[in-house]
């Protein structure tokens, strides 16, 4: 299962879903909305299913394969303190992959990370996913 999470107006979480699922990757696909506007969004991509909410990350990250989405949902109080301690603490304790996009909205700088736009590091992660899948017997 890949577990979507996005805040704010959740334009980062449908992108993500959009090209996952004109990819046709064999994966549930599960958006988790930090507020409902960007669970919503996230729906209307095409998630196969969605919650909004702190509990609904918690709950949600221990069942996930992959968790995707910004940098900051890996940082209490990210996006303008949609992401809470204990949404961050779930996401980065889980044994879940996290593939995460760099944002520099998030007050969180990685060196090293190539420049490109956010459709180029969706394919990344897209591209990524499918190699792991394409690997397992």
């Amino acid at each position: 299962m890949i577990l979507v999470i996005d805040g704010q107006g959740g334009g980062i979480g449908k992108a993500i879903i959009e090209r996952m699922k004109s990819r046709k990757l064999p994966h549930e696909i599960i958006a988790i909305g930090a507020n409902s506007i960007a669970t919503s969004f996230m729906l209307k991509a095409g998630a196969d299913d969605a919650a909004t909410g702190e509990n609904a990350v918690i709950y949600n990250a221990g069942f996930a394969d992959y968790i995707v989405g910004a940098i900051g949902i890996i940082a209490a109080n990210a996006m303008m303190g949609e992401i809470s301690p204990a949404m961050a603490a779930a996401v980065a304790s889980s044994n879940a992959e996290k593939l995460l996009i760099p944002l520099n909205r998030c007050n969180l700088y990685v060196s090293g990370v190539t420049p490109g736009s956010v459709n180029e590091k969706i394919d990344e992660i897209i591209a990524y996913i499918s190699n792991k899948h394409s690997e397992t017997p």
